[in-house]
């Protein structure tokens, strides 16, 4: 039913007990298969460099707003500035099997009064793909945000032409809701972006599904699903 104020407009629904919320700081998040950790230069630079150079080209950063790292040094400097941000927080990805970091991860747009952040540089290595971090990682982000900090809102945002990060979002749980035109150049090229959230009464069936997932009897000895993660959330 439409809520109408004394002029007979429709307004939003009251949240008369809605307070601003404590911004998201540099914490560690712990998983079943990875842990996210404050992205820290002496600790991850060295085997994110190694993750990020598992393969001989950049292709992982065609739609990331910089380039890959080309030396070590350079890798240090660049870990370097994003341990010390506030906005976006930086977080390492650690594989708890071998206890190296593999990927790096945000949260950024950090709208505290309002109840919202995006998980944005989303910078997976060649060694998280087709594994369990990526979605566990996602899931620690979204967990973190909903229940530890009770926001209302958790965004995410891609190039229109980045297809495999529109289909990630979907099968994160994120709803799309349209595409900014023109909304930056990158890289001296043109970048329409789209959009996509998942909203705090969305969060308990999504958390549900990943539970499912993640679970250790959902995977074989050998590390392979059972179960997708997209029909799970068919179901």
């Amino acid at each position: 039913m439409t809520t109408l104020n004394h002029f007979g407009q429709p307004v939003g629904d009251a949240l008369p007990d809605w307070q601003p919320r404590e911004r998201p700081t540099h914490v560690q998040l712990d998983g079943i298969w990875c842990r996210l950790e404050p992205l820290n230069r002496k600790r991850h630079s060295q085997d994110l460099f190694n993750a990020w150079h598992s393969i001989d080209d950049n292709r992982d950063w065609t739609y990331l707003s910089v380039d890959r790292p080309a030396t070590q040094t350079e890798c240090d400097a660049f870990i370097g500035q994003q341990e010390k941000s506030e906005d976006p927080v930086f977080f390492a990805v650690v594989d708890l099997a071998t206890q190296r970091a593999v990927g790096s991860v945000s949260l950024m747009r950090i709208d505290a009064v309002n109840g919202v952040a995006e998980i944005g540089w989303v910078n997976w290595s060649p060694l998280m793909k087709r594994t369990r971090f990526g979605t566990e990682a996602i899931y620690l982000l979204q967990r973190y945000l909903f229940d530890t900090l009770k926001y209302r809102r958790c965004e995410w945002k891609c190039h229109s032409l980045n297809e495999p990060s529109k289909l990630a979002a979907e099968r994160f749980g994120f709803q799309y809701e349209g595409t900014f035109r023109q909304a930056i150049v990158n890289k001296g090229r043109n970048r329409d972006t789209l959009w996509f959230s998942l909203l705090d009464h969305e969060w308990p069936a999504s958390k549900s599904t990943f539970d499912r997932w993640l679970s250790p009897e959902n995977f074989t000895a050998e590390g392979q699903q059972k179960q997708r993660l997209e029909d799970l959330r068919k179901s």
